[in-house]
């Protein structure tokens, strides 16, 4: 289930919990995040590679690629038994931000981000469906849990991809990990 759980930054358990997407939906807009649910327009393989992932997901993808000119999508895929998961975690576990919006459609699994805006940081458990546009300059971190096993849509303006500009706060250390999260919102 998608959960979006919102705390102060300086009280990471005093938090509001929502679950009904089209709520999820509406506090995110609010915050000027973008949040979506997509179908596929055809049936999904789940050994998919890119070509098949993408072509499933396309009227939706080349939506977003008119609205905010993105010049590139790929697909990203990690499981628990990837040699590097621990590493890969640790990147983006680290509050940054990015120069172009950050787009990550769910295909498969879930991952939790975390969006510090003002003095709120909403945290946002998205899952297979769910689709989450950050803004550029949007101070932000991922967790992907420990055992990691997910399959995104990502679309770029940058053809480079992804580049973070950390910030060097510790908040993110302030507030729950994954496991935790889902623990305490199970």
């Amino acid at each position: 289930m998608t959960i979006l759980s919102v705390a102060p930054d300086n009280q990471p358990d005093q938090t509001t919990r929502f679950s009904d997407p089209e709520h999820i939906a509406r506090q995110l807009e609010d915050a000027g995040i973008l949040f979506e649910r997509w179908t596929a327009e055809q049936p999904v393989s789940p050994d998919a590679e890119q070509a098949e992932v993408l072509a499933a997901y396309q009227g939706s993808v080349n939506r977003l690629i008119d609205r905010y000119e993105f010049r590139t999508a790929d697909v990203v895929s990690l499981r628990p038994d990837h040699p590097q998961k621990s590493e890969l975690r640790a990147k983006f576990l680290s509050e940054h931000t990015h120069s172009e919006f950050e787009v990550r459609f769910f295909v498969e699994g879930r991952g939790l981000f975390y969006l510090h805006i003002g003095d709120r940081v909403y945290q946002v458990l998205c899952e297979q469906g769910d689709l989450l546009s950050v803004p550029a300059g949007i101070k932000h971190w991922f967790d992907m849990g420990e055992q990691p096993d997910f399959k995104c849509i990502r679309l770029f303006t940058n053809p480079e991809g992804w580049v973070a500009d950390y910030t060097g706060s510790p908040i993110a250390d302030s507030f729950p990990r994954f496991e935790q999260f889902l623990a305490s919102h199970a």
